[in-house]
């Protein structure tokens, strides 16, 4: 016989959010993981709201709109609009923010509202710290062995948004710069003035950018450290040699692989001096040779830093085509290097329920 078409709705209902999630999701060992991080952050969160005595409302728990920017990341979900609209009526959403059924969902203006108070107390970076510190603790880090990276973010700005900084230029349209040279002394962006033009290479053309560096483990990719900068010729050099002096010890050599544009000499005796050795790939058409010889390069440690070193490019591939990396929807380097932060500890996430799979010790 057939069926009706068409139903009625109940008025009660007995359906917990749980039980539409399947138990092999892989959002279920992703959100332990999440919470347990969250729950180490509620002294930082607490912290966060103790000068706001105005009163009023509660505010919308922090741990929920951090739920909430990461299943942005992981799910390549373009805007805020999108993400409150997704959570709205995506179930499976609404589980992983811990949202009930009958729970209203904000306003997208929250997200901005709270943005910059989560950069004041660096709520991102204690999150992607959480992540490090579960890998650990898992022993899925060396604390030996590193890879150091850098890749070009385009900025929330275009070519016409580039004026003269002596404002002689007002009065032209802004897309009348054709044969006009430019350059970061004498041009800057009215849309994010901290971006800087800068190009990938002499064929590709300079645009207004920002650049993400990357320092990963080499046992299983993992990222360890993560700082965004203002795109110059300079920048991967210098933020490497800091983020290396963060994980440096007197007592223990340590190693780290990178790529040609690290062969220099200030690089290398940066590392050096700081008990690193690097295992940098030799740049043999630098004007006065490369900056690594044999007494490096003899050891089979330096060809498999070499071979390891590749696995850090997975991140920066998983951040601008999963992640908002691309292109990033905000303005200014703070706010640049807490989406890049963002998207580093989704990385971290996903790696470790990936790893979970394949050695189920992992995930407890």
């Amino acid at each position: 016989m057939r069926g009706a078409d068409g139903y009625n709705e109940s008025l009660f209902t007995t359906v917990r959010l749980e039980d539409f999630v399947p138990s092999n999701h892989p959002l279920r060992s992703i959100r332990v993981w999440v919470n347990e991080a969250l729950t180490q952050m509620d002294g930082s969160f607490s912290a966060m709201y103790e000068a706001d005595v105005r009163g009023g409302r509660p505010s919308i728990a922090p741990e929920k709109l951090m739920r909430a920017m990461l299943l942005q990341v992981l799910f390549s979900i373009r805007s805020e609009r999108q993400l409150v609209e997704q959570i709205n009526y995506n179930l499976l959403f609404r589980w992983f923010v811990g949202l009930s059924i009958d729970d209203a969902v904000w306003n997208h203006s929250v997200f901005s509202k709270n943005r910059d108070r989560l950069i004041e107390h660096e709520a991102v970076t204690e999150l992607f710290n959480a992540t490090v510190n579960m890998a650990q603790r898992r022993g899925l880090l060396s604390g030996e062995h590193f890879s150091v990276d850098g890749t070009l973010i385009k900025a929330w700005a275009s070519h016409k948004s580039m004026r003269r900084k002596d404002g002689s230029d007002d009065g032209r349209p802004p897309e009348d710069w054709r044969g006009e040279p430019r350059s970061n002394d004498t041009h800057q962006s009215t849309t994010d003035d901290e971006s800087r033009l800068y190009r990938k290479s002499h064929a590709a053309p300079a645009l207004p950018s920002y650049l993400g560096h990357v320092l990963s483990d080499n046992r299983h990719g993992l990222v360890v450290n993560v700082r965004a900068s203002q795109a110059n010729g300079v920048a991967e050099r210098e933020v490497a040699a800091q983020m290396l002096a963060d994980v440096a010890t007197p007592t223990q050599r340590k190693t780290v692989a990178a790529d040609k544009a690290y062969d220099t000499k200030g690089f290398v005796k940066a590392c050096r001096e700081i008990n690193i050795t690097p295992h940098v790939a030799q740049n043999t058409l630098r004007l006065g040779g490369s900056a690594i010889d044999g007494r490096t390069t003899r050891h089979w440690g330096y060809t498999l830093s070499m071979r390891v070193r590749k696995r850090i490019e997975q991140c920066f591939g998983w951040g601008k085509t999963v992640g908002p990396l691309a292109q990033v929807m905000v303005r200014g380097l703070d706010k640049v290097d807490q989406v890049l932060t963002l998207t580093m500890a989704a990385y971290n996430l996903t790696r470790l329920r990936s790893l979970a799979v394949l050695r189920p010790q992992v995930a407890q």
